[in-house]
């Protein structure tokens, strides 16, 4: 039952419960951000082949497509990157560990923005590698300023 029962949190990603905590709240292209990812064991061990802060930014328009307001959308993902944090490790039953590191924005990327009829939103996510499904802490949003 054990083997099943790890089996299914590897598939589900459920074998650990992940959290991120990042700093400043609002950053600017070139800015480093510091980070702290918390993975706790659900049970039992968890091989980690290691802790990664992924960042995302999604553009998506949102335009009339005829006069009856019908809306057509459309989503590109501008910009996509997983920075290691920590290298391979294993979780033991139940236990928690804390991992802390530094993420550096890129300098040339496009700022959040909410218009009319596009938006560009940045989002972060602590995660920990293993085998199957990645348990990680759901992507939390970012806002990404401008310089100048």
């Amino acid at each position: 039952m054990d083997k099943l029962k790890s089996a299914a949190h590897s598939v589900s990603g459920g074998a650990a419960r992940v959290s991120l905590e990042y700093e400043p709240s609002v950053a600017l292209p070139g800015d480093v951000l510091s980070v702290r990812v918390t993975a706790t064991s659900t049970g039992a061990p968890v091989k980690s082949g290691g802790v990664f802060v992924d960042l995302r930014a999604i553009e998506t328009a949102t335009l009339p497509v005829s006069t009856n307001q019908q809306v057509g959308n459309s989503s590109h993902v501008s910009f996509e990157q997983q920075v290691p944090i920590a290298p391979a490790f294993t979780l033991g039953a139940n236990e928690t560990k804390v991992f802390e590191g530094q993420v550096r924005l890129p300098t040339n990327v496009q700022p959040s923005f909410q218009g009319y009829y596009a938006r560009h939103e940045w989002s972060t996510r602590g995660r920990v590698e293993v085998t199957g499904n990645d348990p990680d802490s759901g992507y939390m949003t970012l806002r990404v300023g401008t310089k100048g």
